[in-house]
C-alpha cells in the first residue's frame, strides 16, 4: 500500500516541485485536498522551527503523517538575509518582485554575490518528526532572467549552471535543487521505513 503524505503548504509551486521529484513512490494530499484551510504562521527565527510548527500544526489537527518545508535564500554579504524571512523580505504581501528589488538594491556595487538556497523538511511519521537538509549553493545574478519557477529563481543562479533558475525547466532545475536534495533524503527515508 501507497504511504500517504499531507503536505503542509498552500504554495502550489512547491507542490508542483515536490510532486515532480516523488512521482509515484508516495501520495501527496495538499492541504486543499485534505479539507483543511489555514494559513499557518512561521514566527520562528530558524527554517527548522518554522518547517516543524508546519508540520507539528496539520499532526495535531490530523494525527496523520505529514510532511512540510521552509526554505530560506541565505546570502552571504547580507549576513544570511533574507534567510528565514526570504518570502516576506519586503513586506508582510510576499511580493516577490517587491523581494527581488530589494534583495538587488541591498547588493548594488558588492562583488560577493554568493548565496545559497536551503530547504529543511520535517516530516512526522508514526508520530515521530525527523528532519532532512538541502542546499544548493550559487550566486545572485545582476539582472532578472528568465520566467518559469517562482520566488529569488530569476536571479539565482546555481555553481555549476550558466542560467538563472528561472530560465530552466523542472527537469534541469532539480539537478541542482535544494528542494528536491531535501526531498530526495526524504524519499530515501520513507523507501527504508515502508520497504
Amino acid at each position: 500500500m501507497k504511504t500517504t503524505l499531507i503536505f503542509a503548504t498552500n504554495n502550489q509551486n512547491k507542490v508542483t516541485e515536490i510532486r515532480a521529484v516523488i512521482g509515484n513512490q508516495f501520495e501527496i494530499i495538499t492541504l486543499k485536498e485534505a479539507g483543511i484551510d489555514i494559513d499557518i504562521p512561521e514566527p520562528h527565527d530558524t527554517l527548522e522551527a518554522n518547517a516543524s510548527e508546519k508540520s507539528q500544526t496539520i499532526h495535531g489537527l490530523t494525527t496523520k503523517n505529514c510532511f512540510s518545508e521552509d526554505t530560506g535564500l541565505e546570502v552571504a554579504s547580507l549576513n544570511g538575509e533574507p534567510g528565514v524571512k526570504s518570502a516576506r523580505y519586503a513586506g508582510d504581501d510576499r511580493d516577490f518582485q517587491q523581494n527581488i528589488d530589494k534583495l538587488l538594491f541591498n547588493l548594488q556595487g558588492n562583488t560577493n554575490r554568493k548565496a545559497q538556497f536551503r530547504t529543511v523538511v520535517s516530516l512526522i511519521l508514526d508520530n515521530q518528526e525527523y528532519l532532512f537538509e538541502g542546499i544548493c549553493e550559487g550566486q545572485i545574478s545582476e539582472n532578472q532572467n528568465g520566467n518559469q519557477g517562482f520566488g529569488y529563481d530569476p536571479v539565482f543562479i546555481p555553481d555549476g549552471a550558466t542560467k538563472s533558475f528561472a530560465e530552466m525547466n523542472m527537469d534541469e532545475k532539480n539537478k541542482y535543487s535544494h528542494r528536491k536534495k531535501a526531498v530526495a533524503k526524504l524519499i530515501n527515508f520513507l523507501s527504508e521505513q515502508t520497504s
